[in-house]
């Protein structure tokens, strides 16, 4: 039977056993207006409780303005960076922990990037102006919201169903919105309308975004460049940054009572969304989703259930920067000042350019309790189950990458069946703990495979040799996790509070730290989701990170919480961290001479880590004068990270950064001045052969102005228009030929280089709502 049918027929029950009490409800809604919540969809504000921070309103909405990227919401929060990739698909990273090693969750929806290169991760599916409210869990994450995740849960919701007041009858809203960014030529829209009734609400919201290549400030590069399609990179440009994105959803609500049944049917299309750190670009991106929920209150607390259903077909090749031929029929490569010599014809050693596909599909269904015990003591139970289902493949194409298709990941399957328990306990008045433990079995396998040629190991690709020990090997696998998490928090006073954490989490790798199985050069650096520019293997042998992680959060503040200041060290201690070692193709071994100041194959193993660090964040508010009431808030973030097999850095580690802004709000005025100040990055993960970046300071000014219905955001990013390197942006490959994996670099400058931040840009959004 597949795994859909056995997820639908637990919600089904969940529903029919809640639909008597549905039909027995007479109470109406709580409702003040025709946009106030119905009581049943209020989560209450546990997440506002340290070391757990929310993101919402008037923060949202600022950042809202500047970004095409629901990731870029989340700057500005301590130990969080955005670890930069295509225009709308950012990497959040929390204390140096990133992607796969955060729970990231949309909507209650875990989504899995289906792509060798992860171009479509989980906040790549939401526009930022339908974002309603961010929930960050740094490190210390309560079992109920963690699971198969070593770093943090970030927790992203929509907006949630809204209804008319009793009586009202029908009542229609809906908001407007545009944008345009002066750098990239950056330009959107955004949409929504709701239409409801006390008991019926029916929303749709709509988002479409553009941009062509940013702009470094300053000159990036040594001379024009001229792509494979005639564009012509000037010498500020910053190659493979455009963007292409579609956002639609329908959310269908019914309320009564206490209880709410929803859906919601998701609808996306990346038509193009270019890379700078990728040696691939996206070409197509089609997600289709439905999330359905029921929730409930009851005597004894609170019933949610939900399932989740994903399909996605994904598709990449090279972009209109990069050129798409390899070997001697290539002419050369591009000189300076000169122009790119486009392949033909197209032969042996000549390709139109390099077709990778990738399909998947994900059902979830997730069931929680909430019950409310003696006093204020509450029990989370909570059962959760998913069957991920991935193919990705690469058609023929040209000569050399032919006669079949290269079948990279073949039936691969990921399922995850979870259970957990969470107690609150009020110890006294001061006193409150939180302990949880949580189990999952992550069951994983994959297909037998085959390179382009099944019956050549041409050019040295050994595609014969790896694919025949792969096939032989037993690629199923079993992993029984085990989490548990403590909290206790002390209110020392009105103005202090303390909370101790300590948590072990465990995360099973991934399809695709697992079963890419080519050593070949041209494969391995398709299969690289972090930017650095090298290639990876995959490792059968993997086992589970499992991650000890201690810390503790001072919250001192006024009593009226007029100021505040938080602080947060911790530390980390990881057992089997998953890193890379540099492996020759050759030898199918680990190099005994390291590869220095170049790309090269890695694989992944397992390995030892340690991270800590201190997180601060705070804000004061000064004076109210004639011009308005000012305020000061900021953030600093220190770390350290270490491979401690090797002694190594720990790639893609941010340096000690911080944030101060200067708020001013009078009448409808709300204005910033935020000034961004990183430290140099010299701790580098030598095996990668990471590159250092120098430090710099950034300004940024930030206006907005409402009246009723009307809001007018504007400002300026980087004013001072400073040229720096993003030091979590990766290798800069986006443009010239990215089928080599070292081009000659005097014809190339800045190839392989760190990928620069955005120059000066010039920002106006304007919101109707109605």
């Amino acid at each position: 039977m597949r795994p859909h049918f056995l997820l639908v027929a637990p919600l089904a029950a969940a529903i029919l056993a809640a639909l008597p009490t549905i039909a027995r409800a007479s109470d109406p809604p709580t409702a003040d207006g025709d946009t106030v919540l119905p009581k049943v969809v209020v989560e209450g504000t546990r997440a506002n409780i340290a070391p757990a921070r929310a993101v919402d309103g008037a923060s949202l909405e600022a950042r809202a303005a500047a970004t095409s990227d629901a990731a870029s919401l989340l700057e500005g929060q301590p130990g969080v960076w955005i670890n930069a990739a295509g225009g709308v698909s950012g990497l959040p990273s929390i204390r140096g922990l990133a992607d796969d090693r955060l729970r990231i969750r949309l909507d209650g929806a875990d989504i899995t990037a289906s792509c060798p290169n992860h171009m479509n991760p989980v906040l790549s599916y939401v526009a930022p102006s339908d974002v309603a409210r961010i929930v960050v869990y740094p490190g210390i994450t309560p079992v109920s919201q963690g699971g198969d995740s070593i770093g943090g849960s970030i927790v992203v919701e929509r907006s949630q169903p809204s209804f008319a007041a009793a009586g009202e009858g029908i009542v229609l809203s809906g908001e407007l919105g545009t944008y345009y960014r002066s750098n990239g030529d950056a330009h959107g829209a955004n949409a929504s309308l709701t239409i409801a009734s006390e008991h019926l609400s029916v929303r749709y919201t709509g988002a479409t975004a553009r941009a062509g290549n940013y702009r470094a400030g300053g000159e990036f590069k040594d001379y024009d460049f001229t792509g494979r399609e005639g564009h012509t990179l000037d010498r500020d440009e910053v190659g493979s940054t455009g963007y292409v994105s579609h956002n639609q959803s329908l959310q269908l609500a019914y309320t009564n009572g206490d209880h709410l049944l929803e859906a919601r049917l998701g609808w996306q299309q990346i038509p193009r969304q270019d890379y700078p750190n990728q040696r691939m670009d996206l070409t197509d991106n089609r997600q289709r989703s439905t999330n359905l929920r029921y929730l409930g209150q009851f005597g004894w607390g609170r019933l949610e259930a939900r399932a989740y259903r994903e399909t996605l077909d994904h598709a990449m090749d090279f972009g209109p920067d990069k050129r798409f031929w390899y070997g001697a029929a290539s002419g050369g490569n591009n000189p300076p000042g000169g122009q790119a010599t486009p392949c033909a014809p197209i032969g042996p050693t000549c390709a139109a350019g390099m077709p990778m596909l990738t399909s998947s599909d994900t059902t979830a269904f997730m069931l929680d309790a909430d019950i409310t015990l003696q006093g204020e003591d509450r029990l989370r139970l909570g059962l959760e189950q998913r069957a991920y289902r991935l193919d990705d493949w690469w058609p023929p194409s040209g000569g050399m990458m032919s006669p079949g298709e290269f079948w990279n990941i073949r039936d691969g399957e990921r399922d995850r069946t979870a259970a957990y328990a969470e107690w609150e306990h009020h110890l006294g008045p001061r006193w409150t703990a939180e302990l949880g433990v949580r189990y999952e079995r992550v069951r994983m396998d994959a297909g037998p495979v085959q390179g382009y040629n099944p019956a050549s190991n041409m050019m040295g690709s050994w595609q014969m040799r790896d694919a025949a020990l792969f096939n032989a090997a037993d690629r199923a696998r079993s992993d029984g996790n085990w989490d548990a998490t403590a909290l206790l928090r002390q209110s020392v006073s009105d103005r202090m509070d303390i909370a101790y954490g300590l948590a072990r989490k465990v995360r099973s790798p991934g399809l695709y730290e697992v079963f890419p199985w080519s050593t070949w050069t041209m494969a391995a650096v398709m299969n690289n989701f972090v930017g650095d520019g090298n290639g990876y293997v995959g490792n059968l042998a993997l086992a589970p990170e499992r991650a000890l992680t201690a810390s503790v959060t001072f919250d001192l503040h006024a009593a009226d919480r007029r100021w505040e200041l938080q602080a947060t060290p911790y530390v980390t201690s990881i057992a089997d961290y998953i890193d890379a070692i540099q492996w020759n193709p050759d030898t199918n071994a680990a190099r005994s001479v390291p590869v220095r100041n170049a790309f090269t194959v890695l694989k992944y193993v397992n390995q030892d880590a340690r991270l800590h660090g201190l997180d601060l964040s705070g804000k004061a508010r000064l004076r109210e004068t004639g011009l308005g009431v000012f305020a000061l808030q900021g953030t600093l973030s220190w770390m350290q990270g270490e491979n401690r097999t090797t002694g190594d850095g720990l790639y893609n580690r941010m340096p000690a950064n911080a944030r101060l802004s200067l708020t001013q709000r009078l009448g409808g005025w709300d204005n910033a001045l935020e000034l961004v100040a990183v430290a140099r990055k010299d701790d580098v993960s030598q095996v990668r052969n990471e590159l250092e970046t120098a430090g710099y300071g950034l300004l940024h000014l930030r206006f907005s102005r409402a009246w009723s219905a009307l809001q007018v955001d504007f400002g300026v990013e980087n004013l001072c228009d400073r040229h720096y390197a993003l030091p979590t942006g990766g290798a800069y490959l986006g443009q010239g030929t990215t089928m080599s994996i070292n081009p000659p670099v005097p014809n190339y400058p800045r190839w392989g280089t760190q990928v620069p931040g955005p120059g000066r840009s010039l920002y106006a959004a304007v919101t109707l709502a109605f």
